[in-house]
């Protein structure tokens, strides 16, 4: 279908772009022969996906009749296959397929009906009543082919008329869900195109305002929303379900009220057991202006639903709900009373007589469903789980429709972490039936520690801070705490102290601060030494994180170098387990910021530690086995030279250098793209230093002054090596690795070639280094087929001399490199012409190989 800010030029050059080839015409006939002849081995899927995909790009932009004028063999092809007695299911489909894709224009629509073929196709004597219809790509083929064409009225005509609506309404209950989904999404499509083209006034509730498919669909939905049969009520409503999310007219509002009453009634129906379905229908309906803007029955229907559904049922239509700007206050509060019942449940439960205050004034449903299902080992957790996820969900929300009971929710958290740990023995039966289901439910753990995380961002929720952080630190100090459940333990722990420093910054806490660090340290040295690599592993990332967060505070560095954690996390970088070396890298180099980088650093023999360090990590990267600890090296030597830890430039430049010469032999493509940004983050740090301009295209003050800046510049990367890592990685055989070096060379040729110098670049003439520029220039258009070329001079060009490098970055091609590095790979063999030649080789009709194997 034409879009509306389609303009007649675009079109033309769209058309252009997207028309057949003279050499794809040549070879369509004989592959559209070879397709329907059954004595061919049947041509592999994807190919005939890309052929149907091709062929949308041809129908894009062109509605006109001319394609199929053009190439008679489309036609000639879809009759073959419709005369074959009995058809490969996979040829069929496709064929289905291609022939909606030409109808989908009216021109084609109109050829192929005179032709005969669309009702072979999708009438009521085409392949639904033949015996290949059996087939589920068959029939997913005919509905995709049918959603295909439906793009105007004659389609829909077709279709009304053939007895193709039956079908559709048939194959929403298919035994394979991909079809029984594509039907449904298919009568919505249907519906909508039928109101939305053939009405001329606006809609009532009566039949006859209706256009005939629009009728046709709608008595199929109100008869079997009428039916005593629960699969075609659960049919109707995954139909009404998707046309509301997705249809926003105002018509829909003319529907809704035809069906209103029967699906009321289904939240009250017994026999007939539907409930489950109506949350995602009304929230869908919530999300629309046509039914949320209203004052109306609509409403009245939701809070309904939040009272007769099940607590399991009626959560996800609450947060859904919850998460609405714009919704009746009286609904809000509904919603939020259903969501917290659970939690409440479980204060109460937890205390009796209740000790705090709960978290619901009173019950929108019967207080002894919660309780029942919160007493079955069956569905405990599950309503548990589902009623954090929800809870995560809303407060991830930067602004919060609704105000949360901030203090009781964070007590109803500690109190099921208490259960689950067996921290807490209450006194009443209820509470004595939960925590037994719950003990050492790591399910329920991991979900409440992930609320517990983001409620620290909630103001409200701190006055229980020194009853959360005996709960934290129980949890990480506790034999019984899964690897799972502690790394969401230290997530949860990381943010709480973060807020913990909020709070001793505004207020007189910092002693309860210094202990709760104090213990967080000593239980971080024993999970440190843990016999599980696992726990190790979270370890070390959660005191990453920590230093992240806290580096800047007094009281964390003191509490942190007072205690062992620095010297395990070094001894770390030993460990057995890769992941576990990689992770002791990354705390390592981020300690480094508070124990050499600081501007008045505690740690005293700090420049032999600092050296001794940075000796570890480079060994580290030059020698360890596995490719996580090398990454992560180069990606801590990237955070120290951003943030200007590496010295002055002239150690600086020694550093870079070292790093340079070990990571450009490095076997892992991602750590060779590390030691390139690593490069280009010096460049732009030296070039600032020497006051070059970044603007390629900024005034040069004068040829003297930036020739000497130029020539200070290039001699430092040429002393640090750079050149022959670049140059040399633009023939990796990593893409990525390619295209970084040509940006960060392009990046160099910027600044050292302004614009008024730039025909300083050309003409290298007939002396030995333009005959070594030449010979590179022709080195590097061979792409990975020259990796590894010598860098040593031998073929005249110098990489460490500055002039050399400078005639290199001018002479040689960049942009064309550049374009070609993020050219596709295989971006011949995705050419049309060269997926029909594919096909022609599958199916064995090529005559004459082009090119011989041997």
């Amino acid at each position: 279908m034409a879009m509306s800010f389609q303009k007649p030029w675009f079109l033309a050059r769209a058309r252009r772009r997207f028309a057949m080839t003279r050499e794809c015409a040549l070879l369509l006939p004989r592959v559209c022969a070879a397709l329907a002849d059954p004595r061919q081995p049947g041509s592999d899927d994807t190919c005939l996906e890309k052929l149907l995909d091709w062929f949308q790009e041809l129908t894009l932009f062109d509605s006109t009749v001319q394609l199929v004028q053009d190439n008679p063999c489309l036609t000639e092809f879809i009759t073959s296959v419709l005369a074959l007695p009995e058809p490969s299911p996979s040829i069929l489909s496709f064929t289905l397929r291609l022939a909606g894709i030409l109808a989908a224009s009216e021109n084609r629509f109109q050829h192929l009906q005179q032709e005969k073929l669309l009702a072979r196709l999708f009438g009521r004597d085409g392949p639904p009543n033949s015996a290949v219809w059996e087939d589920a790509s068959v029939r997913s083929g005919w509905v995709q082919g049918v959603h295909n064409m439906m793009h105007h009225q004659p389609a829909l005509h077709l279709l009304c008329s053939g007895g193709g609506i039956d079908v559709i309404f048939t194959l929403q209950g298919d035994p394979s869900l991909f079809v029984a989904s594509a039907a449904s999404q298919l009568l919505v499509h249907m519906l909508t195109l039928s109101v939305e083209s053939e009405t001329t006034k606006p809609l009532s509730t009566k039949d006859c305002d209706w256009p005939a498919c629009a009728q046709m669909i709608i008595k199929r939905i109100e008869d079997s929303l009428q039916s005593s049969s629960a699969s075609h009520i659960e049919q109707s409503l995954k139909l009404l379900t998707s046309l509301f999310g997705s249809c926003r007219a105002t018509w829909t509002e003319v529907l809704w009220l035809g069906v209103a009453k029967q699906i009321e009634s289904f939240l009250t129906e017994e026999t007939v057991q539907v409930q489950h379905m109506l949350a995602n229908l009304l929230l869908n309906m919530a999300w629309s202006p046509v039914f949320r803007d209203t004052e109306g029955s609509f409403w009245a229907l939701v809070t309904s639903a939040l009272e007769h559904l099940t607590p399991v049922q009626a959560g996800p239509l609450a947060v859904g709900i919850l998460r609405l700007y714009k919704c009746p206050q009286d609904v809000r509060i509904q919603a939020l009373t259903v969501l917290l019942q659970p939690m409440d449940c479980i204060l109460r439960a937890a205390s009796q007589p209740l000790e705090y205050a709960g978290l619901l004034d009173e019950s929108v449903s019967d207080p002894v469903t919660v309780e029942s299902l919160l007493s079955s080992r069956s569905s405990c957790a599950n309503l548990l789980c589902q009623t954090l996820a929800h809870l995560e969900q809303l407060l991830s929300l930067s602004r919060l429709p609704v105000d949360l009971p901030y203090t009781s929710l964070l007590r109803s958290l500690m109190t099921i972490l208490q259960f689950c740990n067996g921290f807490l023995s209450p006194a009443s039966p209820l509470g004595s039936t939960i925590s037994r289901i719950l003990i050492n439910c790591f399910r329920v753990q991991r979900s409440a520690l992930d609320v517990l995380a983001a409620l620290s961002e909630r103001k409200g929720s701190d006055t229980l801070i020194g009853s959360l952080f005996d709960l934290l630190l129980a949890y990480l100090e506790s034999p019984n705490t899964s690897p799972t459940v502690l790394k969401k333990t230290f997530q949860a722990t990381s943010k709480w102290l973060v807020r913990l420093q909020e709070l001793s910054c505004s207020n007189s806490q910092g002693q309860q601060t210094e202990k709760i660090l104090e213990d967080v340290f000593l239980v971080l040295q024993k999970r440190l030494c843990s016999p599980c690599w696992e726990v190790r592993d979270s370890s070390l990332e959660f005191l990453t994180v920590l230093i992240k967060c806290l580096r800047d505070q007094d009281e964390f560095r003191q509490s942190l170098l007072s205690s062992e954690v620095p010297r395990l996390t070094e001894n770390l970088l030993e460990d057995p387990e890769s992941y576990v070396r990689a992770s002791a890298v990354t705390a390592v180099g981020h300690l480094a910021f508070i124990t050499y980088f600081a501007p008045e650093s505690p740690v005293v023999g700090n420049q032999y530690n600092k050296e001794n360090t940075v000796a570890k990590l480079q060994e580290i990267l030059s020698t360890d086995p596995e490719g996580f600890p090398r990454r992560a090296v180069i990606s801590i030597f990237i955070k120290w030279l951003r943030q200007g830890c590496t010295g002055q430039l002239e150690d600086t430049e020694q550093f870079v250098s070292r790093v340079i010469q070990t990571v450009e032999h490095d076997l892992d493509w991602e750590v060779r793209l590390g030691g390139l940004e690593l490069i280009e983050v010096f460049c732009s740090q030296t070039i600032c230093q020497l006051g070059l301009p970044q603007c390629p295209y900024a005034p040069v003050s004068s040829a003297v002054t930036s020739s000497i800046h130029w020539n200070e510049s290039l001699q430092v990367f040429c002393r640090a090596k750079l050149f022959s890592f670049l140059f040399r990685s633009l023939c990796d055989c990593d893409k990525p690795v390619g295209q970084r070096a040509c940006d960060v060379l392009l990046g160099l040729k910027s600044n050292f070639y302004p614009v008024s110098t730039l025909e300083g670049s050309q003409g290298t003439g007939d002396s030995a280094v333009g005959h070594g520029i030449a010979w590179l220039q022709r080195t590097l258009r061979q792409g990975s087929l020259a990796q590894n070329f010598p860098t040593d001079g031998s073929n005249g060009v110098d990489f460490q001399d500055p002039e050399n490098m400078m005639l290199a970055l001018g002479a040689v091609e960049l942009e064309e490199l550049h374009d070609e590095l993020n050219r596709s790979s295989d971006h011949v063999e995705k050419s049309p012409q060269s997926l029909l030649q594919d096909i022609l080789a599958t199916v064995g009709t090529i005559e004459e190989n082009e090119a011989d194997c041997y």
